[in-house]
């Protein structure tokens, strides 16, 4: 009995551990995103995409490279980087959110996306089909200093003419706790991005 339970048992571990040592050994590839985590300092863990340079962005750090690198490589630059700004090393934990969308043969090839407002670069962005809400923004050279991250909107239009608005707490998404960063893109999306008021 003791035999069959431990048999049982290594079934469900070992396609966790192939699942585990695969993560480990994938190189990264633009658009994938990141779920980084500093227990040491809770306000700078966030989501981060690789963006199309290969780069990834930190507070306290910068830009560091990711794409071609493993979890593990990405994980120790930035614990590297960080302890520069630490009295002891920071434990830093980088883990795989979601992999860049693949497209599938025969699909359209780019969508356009569109940011106005307090975006680095706002104006009409050119996207693969399935990326996401972060993804548009990372393309947009992402928010200006002057954004109300709070109050940003997506508004999509139907096939029928009918205009969703979606609210966005950008704030909360960055932190990895509000919803809609993974929120995939449609063509002729509009990401309109107010500028903060005077006390806001």
């Amino acid at each position: 009995m003791k035999l069959m339970r431990g048999l049982i048992a290594m079934l469900f571990v070992l396609p966790f551990l192939a699942m585990q040592g695969q993560a480990q050994e994938y190189r990264l590839k633009p658009g994938d995103v990141l779920q980084i985590e500093v227990l040491e300092d809770n306000t700078l863990n966030r989501t981060a995409i690789v963006l199309p340079d290969g780069n990834i962005s930190l507070p306290l750090v910068g830009s560091v490279p990711a794409a071609g690198r493993s979890l593990a490589q990405v994980q120790g630059e930035l614990a590297s980087q960080l302890a520069l700004s630490f009295a002891t090393p920071p434990t830093v934990y980088v883990t795989l959110s979601a992999l860049a969308e693949r497209v599938p043969a025969g699909a359209p090839r780019t969508i356009d996306v569109f940011i106005v407002g307090a975006a680095n670069s706002p104006g009409r962005i050119e996207m693969s089909p399935g990326a996401t809400l972060l993804q548009a923004v990372a393309q947009a050279g992402g928010l200006s200093p002057f954004a109300a991250k709070k109050r940003i909107q997506l508004r999509r239009v139907d096939k029928q003419g009918n205009e969703k608005v979606y609210p966005l707490n950008f704030d909360a998404i960055e932190q990895g706790v509000g919803q809609g960063g993974a929120m995939r893109m449609a063509d002729g999306d509009v990401i309109i991005v107010p500028q903060r008021k005077l006390f806001e």
